[in-house]
This record gives structure tokens, C-alpha cells and sequence, in this order.
């Protein structure tokens, strides 16, 4: 297989609590699942059982986690003003990994966003510098990021980057090439 260097990871961020703030990593395991430690905590609301989202309390994007769940809980039941608690996060379906290149970045915020598309923060684990290159334009493709190799499944619906699948598992660091 011929491979086409096409950019570098200049990003990472891991998401450890479903809603909250990033943090970000010199360094990540992509394994099978997505990023090591990505997205699992999901905050519960105590009084019902239900998960809440941050599209119903935008406050928590604000929040960033500490990494230990009962610190995290406190600080997230302090800004929503009731009792929560930290749950495994289950398997939503969702995609694996997200990227986003500087460039979609660039074109959103010149106002370059295709209708019904959104600018927001696209929450990505790994941000790229593409020169020359437009990530949208590898859905059904493999690339090669660091040690793993991904497969692109699709483009968000607020159309900013990719998601993709981890075909083979490997290290991630900022500063790794990027190959189709």
C-alpha cells in the first residue's frame, strides 16, 4: 500500500467526562474503543437517573476535569446547583475518534460553513494541519496518524472535521505525520 503524506497532528485532546471540557495530551493510545480514557464518565443527574448532556447545561463545557470522578462530580453538582454523580458512560454508538484539521477551523470561522452546518467548538480529539488537503474529502478512506491507522466513517452533523474507526491501535503525538 502507497502512502501520501498529507499533514500532521498539531492537537490532542481527550475528553475524560461526556459533556465537559478537554484536556490536552502531548501523547494518546488510540485503541479499538478511540482515545485511552476518552468519554468515560457520562455525569448523572442524582434525583432521577437521568445522563445529562451539555446541549441542557451548556455550563459544563466550561468545566474541566480533574481526573478523579468524586472531585469532578463535586465541581459539576457546584455549577449545575444539584446532586450529581459520575457513571461509566456506556457505548452510545458513537465514532471512534474525531479529527479536524486548522484549516476547516480557519474556513469556519471566516464564515465558510455549508448551510445547516455549525462553526461551534467541534470537541475533536485530534486537530491536523492539512496544507493542500480537506479531511471531508476521506470519508471511506484509511489514514495512517502516528502508530494507528484509522478508518474515516463519516462527517459530523456540525459537518467540522471527520470521525473515524481505529483499524489497527498505536500511539498518537502531536507532531506525528499524517498519511493517506
Amino acid at each position: 500500500m502507497s502512502e501520501r503524506s498529507v499533514g500532521r497532528v498539531t492537537g490532542i485532546r481527550i475528553f475524560p467526562v461526556k459533556s465537559l471540557a478537554g484536556r490536552a495530551a502531548d501523547v494518546v493510545d488510540l485503541l479499538p474503543t478511540g482515545p485511552a480514557g476518552d468519554r468515560a464518565w457520562s455525569v448523572v443527574d442524582a434525583a432521577t437517573g437521568e445522563v445529562v448532556r451539555g446541549k441542557h447545561a451548556p455550563v459544563l463545557a466550561g468545566l474541566v476535569p480533574t481526573g478523579d470522578p468524586d472531585a469532578d462530580a463535586r465541581a459539576v453538582a457546584g455549577a449545575l446547583g444539584r446532586p450529581v454523580r459520575l457513571a461509566r458512560a456506556g457505548d452510545e454508538g458513537g465514532a471512534a475518534v474525531h479529527l479536524v484539521s486548522e484549516q476547516a477551523t480557519a474556513r469556519a470561522a471566516a464564515g465558510d460553513v455549508p448551510e445547516g452546518c455549525s462553526a461551534e467548538d467541534p470537541r475533536a480529539n485530534l486537530v491536523l494541519s492539512l496544507p493542500g488537503d480537506d479531511e471531508r474529502t476521506w470519508v471511506g478512506r484509511t489514514v495512517r496518524v502516528g502508530g494507528a491507522v484509522l478508518r474515516i466513517t463519516r462527517t459530523p452533523k456540525h459537518c467540522l472535521g471527520v470521525y473515524a474507526d481505529v483499524e489497527v491501535p498505536g500511539p498518537v503525538s502531536v507532531g506525528d505525520a499524517v498519511s493517506l
